[in-house]
């Protein structure tokens, strides 16, 4: 009776799941599920693994909040400070350009170490350096001490993290999975422009800030914290409770060596074309409130407008995500950067009009939301993921360095000539370029057919 007794007390307590072990008990399961060998189908993987892919989609958009308000900001910063505004978004680039030479270093950290260890406390330091731009005072050394450190929190939450997770995890429905987690982008960009306006008149600029950080940073911290795991977390989790951890699959280790990277034609092409349509993008994403509001949009229709090109970046990473799954990838890519050129060329001052600002938001949002999509499921399928962390930390460090130095690009361009056709101009035919790039990339190495 005794030994029935411990027996029954032994299962009462290795069933318990409180607050504090829920995270890896839950973590327990997907190990279990994780060991098991694939092929799956997709609807298999996504029963499995969704809450890997729910994590990516919050914690993904807590960067991207930093650079999506940044463009509202600018004028209440004009105002109050009466800082020219290439210098307001200098503070922008120097967080993204410390990304170029740190982000394969966080890749590498990832591969090594697993993505819980590395994103529960980069999501942690992100929302408090967002928070701490409520402290500007006036000088611009403050001001880009204070992107400065926001830079090396977000290192640690930039988009390698989120797609190291899921390329990790999943297989057959991998393109969908990164096109989900990637639409937290997208649903900042719907819900942020309003909300920073709104919060902007009602509260002033400082408490804006602070409350962007509240309201983006604590959910997807939380959610983290018993979500987020990669096959690397589950194994060591799973050894907390046998003697042996699940060893990965051969699959799950097919890659290009960094040596075979180096030598990678199609990988060039995908980070060519992906520097292009980063650098333009974020020069639109960040100044396209004063675009629009000098070519006549109200701030409130603006703000609006910028919430339509939300809706359609979210329409654009899961309709990529879909199609790329089904079709050649590369064609898809190629299509979907140069529909940004249509959209640009819709903004020209000789061809705009109310309609046509419409329809250009649109389109330029539906390509823009893919972008990073495009890069992160490209890579995967022509490099693997024996070496994707640091693979695809060197492409988010070139990435990095164009989307800092797209929003400097249009304010100096702005400050120049007084406008942004020369911006317009320009961009048109470079995403064309981008468009070019991706096509006919070759035919998808073995583990990507295999995994298909």
């Amino acid at each position: 009776m005794r030994s029935q007794q411990r027996v029954g007390n032994a299962g009462a307590v290795g069933w318990k799941c409180d607050l504090r072990s829920l995270y890896a008990c839950s973590a327990g399961l997907l190990g279990e599920l994780s060991s098991m060998s694939f092929p799956v189908s997709r609807s298999e993987e996504w029963r499995r693994h969704w809450p890997v892919a729910f994590a990516g989609f919050l914690g993904i958009a807590l960067p991207t909040v930093a650079m999506t308000s940044s463009g509202i900001f600018i004028t209440s910063l004009d105002e109050e400070f009466s800082w020219p505004r290439a210098e307001v978004a200098a503070g922008l680039t120097i967080a993204s350009l410390i990304s170029i030479p740190f982000s394969p270093m966080v890749g590498a950290l990832i591969d090594r170490y697993g993505v819980r260890r590395i994103g529960l406390p980069g999501l942690a330091a992100t929302t408090l350096a967002m928070a701490a731009f409520s402290l500007a005072d006036g000088s611009l050394s403050q001001w880009m001490l204070l992107w400065f450190v926001y830079g090396v929190a977000a290192l640690f939450v930039q988009p390698t993290l989120w797609a190291a997770a899921i390329s990790n995890t999943f297989h057959a429905g991998r393109s969908t999975a990164l096109s989900v987690a990637f639409s937290g982008m997208s649903m900042v960009l719907i819900a942020v422009p309003p909300l920073t306006e709104w919060l902007i008149n009602n509260l002033g600029w400082r408490s804006a800030y602070a409350w962007l950080a509240v309201i983006f940073g604590l959910p997807s911290l939380v959610i983290a914290y018993f979500c987020l795991f990669d096959d690397r977390d589950r194994r060591t989790l799973s050894m907390k409770g046998s003697s042996a951890a699940p060893a990965l699959t051969e699959s799950a280790l097919d890659g290009l060596t960094i040596a075979e990277a180096i030598r990678s034609v199609p990988l060039y092409r995908i980070a060519a074309a992906s520097l292009i349509t980063l650098l333009f993008g974020a020069a639109f994403l960040v100044h396209q409130f004063p675009i629009l509001t000098e070519a006549g949009v109200s701030r409130q229709n603006a703000a609006l407008l910028a919430s339509l090109a939300g809706v359609a970046s979210v329409t654009g990473k899961l309709m990529t995500g879909w199609l790329m799954e089904r079709y050649d990838g590369g064609l898809i890519g190629s299509i979907t950067n140069s529909m940004m050129a249509v959209g640009i060329f819709l903004l020209w001052e000789p061809f705009r009009s109310p309609l046509t600002i419409v329809i250009a938001m649109l389109v330029i949002g539906y390509s823009n939301g893919a972008k990073l999509q495009i890069c992160a499921f490209l890579t995967s399928v022509y490099a693997g993921v024996r070496n994707y962390g640091k693979i695809f930390g060197v492409m988010v460090s070139m990435m990095a360095g164009a989307g800092g130095l797209g929003p400097l690009l249009g304010g100096i361009i702005y400050d120049q000539t007084g406008g942004y056709n020369t911006l317009i101009i320009i961009a048109i035919p470079c995403n064309l370029i981008a468009g070019l790039l991706l096509f006919r990339l070759g035919s998808y190495p073995q583990w990507a057919r295999v995994q298909a």
